[in-house]
Order: C-alpha cells, then structure tokens, then sequence
C-alpha cells in the first residue's frame, strides 16, 4: 500500500510548490489523461501536509486538533460530503511527525482505510463528540475523546507543549482543559499553512473560475423581463453540478432596487427591463472555490448605471495593478474608495465592499485586504496566493449599482486573472 501523506515520508521536495509560470495557466478537463499532465493529487497531498508540519513547528506549539472541515481537508485529504460542513461532527489530530489522525462519521472511517491509501489504516477512526450540542455534554462523549487525544498527543512526546485547536464546542474546550491540555488558537498555524497555493491548487482554482465562465454566459443568455432572481439560481446550480462542481456554496442574485444597499442573497423578486443586476458565484471544485461578481443590465442601461459600472471597473483594475510579490495590502486598499465618499459612516459599515480575499479549500483565507483592516495591520502579497478583489459603486439613481469581482493568481512578477467572463465594459443582456 502507498503511504504517500506519511510525514516520515515526507522530504523537503514536498514543500515545492512547483508552479509552472506560462502564458497562461491552463484549465484543464475534468479526466485524468495519459497524454497531458494534469492535477498530481500525491504531490498535492504532500504538500499540504508538508505546509501544515511546516506551520506548526514555526508556532512553537506541538500538535495540531482540527475541527474545521477546510482544515481537516487540508491536513488529511478525507472530505465525506458538503453537509459535514456546519454538523461539527469530524475531527483530525496531527502530533508532530507523525500521520495525522481522522476520526470520521460512522462507517466513512471504514471508508477510508479501505481507498484512502495515503493514511495509516489504525489512525482512521470513528468517533463523534457534540453534533452542534444536540449529543448533549452530560452523554459523556467530550470527554472520552479528550482523555484519547490527550493520551495520543502524550505518546507523541508532545504532552509539555501547546494543543493549537481551530475551533471546537464550548464544551469540547473544557474538556481538553480537563485533560490539562494547553489550548492555542490553531487556525492562525493552519491560515499561515494555507496562505501559499502550490500548481496542482492554482489549477484547481482556475479549473473552479472556468466553470463560472460558462455559467455566467447562461446567465447573460437568460436574463431577461420577466425571469426571477431565483429562477437565475436554480439553473446556476443546476449546471455548475452538471460541470462537475462539489458545492454550490450560494449565488446571490441581485437586481433592480435590490441592488443599493447591497443585501447579499437572493429572493423571488421578478426582472424587468433596464434592471441593474449582479450575482456572486461560489462554488467548489474537488474543494476550491470561487467567489466571481459580475453585473449586468437588462435590455438597456442609463447613463448613472453605467457610470457606476465604470467607476466599478476603474477601481478593481487599479487594485489588480497592484497586485505583485513583496506589496502590503495596505497599499491595494487605499486605491479603493473610502466609506465616506461612499456614503457610509465608517469602514465597518461598508466592510466586503472593496474587498479582498484568499481563496482556496474555504472561501475566505489570508490575506483579507480591506480599508477597515489593512492600513494597520498591512500584511505582505507574496507569490503563489491566490486572491478574489471586488468592488461595489452605488449608483445616482439612488438604487441601481454595479459590482464586479476578478480572481487573481499572484506569480514571480505580477498576477494574472484567472476570471475571465468579459467585463470590461457594462454588458447589456438581450439588448433593446
């Protein structure tokens, strides 16, 4: 049996991140071939793996306990569906040097020993603690797998060292605490361990921003009196499953009166003609998302919605000029407007409308570049991030606006954008 993930397998190669700077970087299909060379999931498993351990030994703490579905992905390469997402139901232990341990729902740690070849067969475990509270903290379940994690993390060696702990149950923390476990806040190792992409994860993201390039024509196609908000929706989900995708996280689709201020949802409500619209797409392929704006007017735009959308595009280009290894993110932030000259009365009101993000296994990961964070706590772009940048421009009119949102990949000189449904100027679908 391949034991690929092992960390004492593990060798210096494995951090590579082997990226393959090209005219373009390419989207693949779906298939493994024999005559391209496509996606490495060994190497990609390796070298999150390799990150996670490189992570963990620069934090000074000694394991790592992972609650976070995007972590325990991360870490261990086991994902047993999208409802896992929210039922707090899976957790992952990495002690060291040693193969990580899972313990899944039920039967899926059979699973695991039985194809997921890259993991020591006994540390696939299964085991269950609160489900969100409804196993109540009386049932004993806390503290059964905090006394058998704290006995693993001892045999380790690792027992006088922090425990750095994503997020768990309340009731889950006093018990590791009982086991006179040191808790750390682990999500900083794992968000500095995810911060750099390797090719195989780059590819993974632009093969996710294509499948949106399709939906989006769909959507030009479409969009037209009559059709509602969530009409757009459903055939959005619809093909983006049909393309392959693993979760159709949420599209917001926005439109008319809707659109200013910004409500982030979607309702039932009915196009009409000369509409503003604009939707968000995040979806994940094989894990890695999108989050992809882009508006649109229907039939016909008036001058204050267009001039919105040039304001819109004016400031996104202005922050992707930015975008290079060794600048702040402070430096990508001033070129955006401020809440003020926006309208509202403080950063805080007009946070994740200019807007900027680290995509990968979740949709939100390092760094965060925004007005409200940035220019005090400026953090270094480095090569191999991976970035979603949006910008939002109310309308005169008082109630149309335009947002539109580009992902890019930051290379050894620049960056390129991997979201490439037209949007330089206004589109106007079904034009009268």
């Amino acid at each position: 049996m391949s034991r690929a993930l092992m960390p004492n397998l593990l060798t210096p190669q494995d951090l590579e991140p082997n990226w393959e700077w090209r005219e373009k970087i390419p989207a693949w299909g779906h298939m493994s071939v024999d005559f391209e060379r496509r996606i490495d999931h060994d190497r990609l498993r390796r070298y999150r793996l390799a990150r996670t351990e490189q992570a963990l030994k620069a934090s000074g703490a000694g394991t790592l306990l992972l609650f976070d579905v995007n972590n325990i992905r991360y870490v261990s390469a086991t994902k047993i569906g999208e409802w896992e997402r929210d039922k707090m139901c899976r957790f992952c232990l990495l002690t060291g040097d040693e193969s990580p341990y899972v313990w899944d729902f039920g039967s899926a740690a059979m699973h695991h020993k039985r194809h997921s070849d890259w993991l020591e067969p006994d540390h696939c475990l299964a085991g269950v603690v609160g489900m969100r509270g409804t196993i109540p903290p009386e049932f004993g379940l806390m503290q059964k797998y905090a006394k058998q994690i704290a006995g693993l993390i001892r045999d380790a060696g690792m027992g006088d060292m922090p425990v750095g702990v994503d997020y768990a149950e309340t009731a889950m923390f006093h018990a590791l605490k009982e086991e006179g476990l040191n808790i750390v806040d682990g999500q900083q190792i794992m968000l500095s361990a995810r911060e750099i992409k390797n090719w195989d994860e780059i590819q993974l993201l632009t093969q996710a921003a294509a499948m949106v390039d399709g939906v989006y024509h769909m959507i030009y196609e479409e969009l037209k009196p009559g059709v509602r908000e969530n009409d757009i929706v459903a055939m959005s989900n619809k093909m983006l499953y049909e393309m392959g995708s693993d979760d159709v996280e949420a599209i917001n689709a926005i439109s008319g009166e809707r659109c200013n201020p910004h409500p982030h949802n979607f309702t039932d409500r009915l196009i009409r003609p000369g509409d503003q619209a604009f939707f968000d797409i995040l979806q994940s392929y094989q894990g890695y998302r999108t989050c992809y704006y882009r508006t649109f007017n229907v039939g016909r735009a008036t001058p204050s919605q267009n001039d919105a959308y040039v304001k819109a595009r004016e400031w996104i280009d202005a922050s992707i000029a930015m975008i290079k290894p060794g600048v702040s993110t402070d430096k990508v932030a001033e070129v955006w407007p401020t809440a003020q000259s926006l309208g509202f009365e403080n950063e805080d009101q007009a946070f994740g409308l200019q807007f900027g993000h680290g995509l990968g296994l979740a949709l939100h990961e390092r760094p965060i570049i925004s007005r409200a964070v940035s220019m005090d706590h400026p953090m270094e772009i480095q090569t191999g991030m991976v970035f979603a940048l949006e910008t939002y421009c109310p309308a005169t009119d008082g109630y149309s606006a335009a947002r539109i949102e580009e992902e890019v990949v930051v290379t050894e000189n620049g960056c390129e954008v991997i979201s490439l449904f037209p949007a330089e100027e206004l589109p106007i679908a079904n034009r009268y």
